[in-house]
């Protein structure tokens, strides 16, 4: 249930967009007025005052749906990892580890030697999230990667909601429970709680709604310092967090302008000045913090060039997908999801939402600037969203997507995924429902005329119009009733929409610990400085994840051979994971088959040379479905192991 409708008095007026002149004040259904810009120069300065009681009731809200949707992790928190992608949780688990050892060795963190020993890993072209793990470091110290993963995730959705929520509310709506619906959706969305299944990094949308407010207010008349600096300061951060989702607010912000300059053209040629004044001190604000790191990411080691075969060009959203209801929410079926195949959910939204959607457009788009501008984005990245090949219900159709015509390896589009492109009509939508509500919560409040002079006297029990009939009144009771009843009705039709877009808590499976020789330090005697222990399987992005998991739980005191990340190839292309060594690849298909190939005087001077390039110390083996078959099979290669503790360990440094 959303939080008591609290408007704002008169006394009180909401702050309002007065960048480019968006009109936030939408006239009632029923009504002919013409639409307000809601444009303040300057707008007044009020005395800070304690969050209203709504504001709280939002905010602990949000914090329960971040915990519910965590639930299954918090179960099991050391033992426990997502069973839609458990290679990515692991990942970010590794992540808040780099971020803690880079502050704890106060070591550059924009690249690490810990994973992919000895070449590296350039974390600046992958997802770090360096913005959230340093910060965060000490806490990944006390706490363990394990639970700081759980708590952020949690809190990210949360956080989202609550920014999205205080800017809908400080700056488009007037209703306090119109911001809570859209800041319910903005955070908790079926595509962002999809992408909390092991991508925390596209659930940290928190700085996006204040960006996007802020750019809003760029052409604010004498402010365009301030603004201009409050806004790269935010864009800098945020690239610290996700680019990609930067990018696409960024694109989503540039529509925005575009779609407002030819609807109200006088109004943004008067601002247009302090707009571009605004814009060039925020890129010069940010382009300053940014510059190397940036230039780390193309340039530096372990950079890259695109993704080889441009591998996401073909996500596209399938046309079935919008009508859908998500995997992880109340109403979902995994078994749809199998249907319609390739597809990150960023879309599935369901048919009531749909229908509630573009019934809000069409009695919206008439009368406020804001609905015809979300009108655009909606549709122009929906239609971006589809891919090179339109597809539907799970099938490809002879109809050519729009990026059929985008080459693949123009600069930033090499990098894009086109479903990932209808995260903007998520956004989008958020802001309708909230538009949407608002319009609804203003329905039943008709402008009450003054009484003419002596018409009190007249009528002492006040049931009588100026006239001396009731019939007036009547007729302002019916009109009233009728403008509940539309209330009502508005209201019902869009939580009937989102109910069964409700969270559930996000699928977790088990996995099992470390071997104690791993977490107890039995490893230190084998591994010198300068040294790997090389884990079996090798990490990699489809092989090795519970090995991948022995550097993130033992705060990255080793270092490890290959792991999972994007890095170069020969070509300079960007690849998943280290290109495989003979013997990496020989463990993959030993793994596959179950069984040991014929091993041959080759494997051997192949398994050596690999174990010098790694600048390997000892080879472990743990706990493994494939353990028998594994051990067999670098015992050809290497030799008899030793049992050391629950680990096969082949010491290798008098070889290598």
């Amino acid at each position: 249930m959303p939080p008591p409708d609290r408007d704002r008095t008169e006394a009180e007026p909401p702050v309002r967009w007065p960048v480019v002149a968006v009109p936030v004040v939408d006239p009632p259904l029923n009504s002919s007025s013409v639409e307000v810009d809601a444009v303040v120069a300057d707008p007044p300065r009020r005395p800070r005052r304690r969050p209203a009681r709504a504001d709280v009731l939002a905010i602990g809200a949000y914090a329960l749906l971040g915990v519910l949707v965590c639930l299954n992790y918090w179960g099991d928190v050391q033992h426990r990892v997502s069973s839609h992608l458990p290679t990515d949780h692991s990942w970010f688990e590794w992540l808040f580890a780099h971020g803690a050892y880079s502050v704890r060795h106060l070591e550059n963190p924009l690249f690490t030697a810990r994973q992919n020993a000895p070449d590296g890993v350039n974390m600046m072209a992958n997802t770090s999230l360096l913005g959230v793990t340093l910060p965060l470091a000490p806490l990944t110290m006390l706490l363990g990667p394990q639970v700081m993963y759980a708590l952020y995730l949690g809190a990210a959705l949360s956080a989202t909601a609550a920014t999205s929520y205080w800017a809908l509310s400080r700056h488009l709506v007037r209703s306090r429970a119109a911001a809570f619906v859209g800041g319910a959706f903005l955070g908790f969305a079926p595509g962002i709680v999809h992408h909390a299944n092991g991508q925390p990094n596209f659930v940290s949308n928190f700085l996006l709604p204040l960006i996007v407010a802020r750019v809003l207010r760029l052409g604010e008349p004498g402010r365009w310092r301030r603004n201009g600096l409050a806004l790269g300061l935010l864009v800098a951060y945020q690239i610290f967090v996700n680019e990609e989702m930067l990018l696409l607010t960024a694109l989503a912000c540039l529509v925005v302008v575009v779609a407002y300059v030819v609807q109200r053209p006088r109004a943004a040629r008067e601002r247009a000045g302090a707009f571009l004044a605004a814009i060039g001190v925020g890129g010069g604000v940010a382009l300053l913090l940014t510059a190397y790191p940036i230039w780390f990411q193309f340039n530096g080691p372990q950079s890259y060039r695109g993704l080889q075969g441009g591998v996401f060009h073909n996500w596209g959203e399938d046309l079935m997908a919008f009508v859908t209801f998500a995997r992880d929410t109340v109403a979902g079926d995994e078994a749809v999801e199998k249907t319609i195949g390739l597809t990150e959910q960023n879309t599935w939204f369901g048919w009531p939402l749909v229908l509630v959607a573009l019934v809000a457009l069409v009695l919206l788009v008439r009368r406020s600037v804001p609905a015809r501008i979300l009108a655009v984005l909606v549709v122009l990245f929906t239609v971006a969203s589809i891919g090179p090949v339109v597809r539907f219900d799970g099938a490809e159709t002879d109809v050519a997507g729009p990026w059929a015509y985008v080459p693949d390896d123009l600069p930033l589009v090499e990098m894009m995924m086109p479903t990932r492109l209808s995260l903007v009509v998520v956004g989008a939508i958020g802001v309708l429902l909230a538009l949407a509500w608002d319009t609804l919560a203003r329905t039943a409040r008709p402008t009450v005329p003054a009484p003419r002079s002596g018409a009190h006297d007249a009528d002492p029990d006040g049931t009588a119009d100026a006239d001396g009939t009731t019939g007036a009144r009547d007729g302002d009771r019916a009109a009233t009733g009728r403008r509940r009843a539309v209330r009502l009705v508005g209201y019902a039709a869009i939580v009937a929409a989102l109910l069964p877009l409700f969270p559930r808590p996000l699928p977790a499976q088990r996995i099992d610990p470390p071997p104690h020789f791993i977490t107890a330090g039995g490893w230190r005697p084998y591994v010198p400085a300068g040294r790997t222990l090389v884990p079996v399987p090798i990490p990699s992005n489809v092989h090795g994840l519970p090995t991948l998991r022995w550097s993130a739980l033992t705060a990255q005191e080793f270092p490890i051979p290959a792991g999972y990340f994007i890095g170069p190839n020969a070509a300079g292309e960007g690849v998943f994971g280290a290109p495989n060594r003979p013997t990496s690849t020989l463990i993959y298909s030993t793994m596959d088959a179950d069984e040991v190939p014929e091993i041959t005087p080759e494997n051997r001077r192949q398994a050596i040379e690999d174990l010098r390039f790694w600048r390997a110390s000892v080879v472990v083996l743990g706990a493994n479905p494939r353990e028998a078959v594994l051990r067999d099979l670098m015992t050809a290669l290497l030799g008899p192991a030793q049992r050391v503790d629950d680990v096969w360990l082949w010491d290798v440094r008098d070889r290598v």
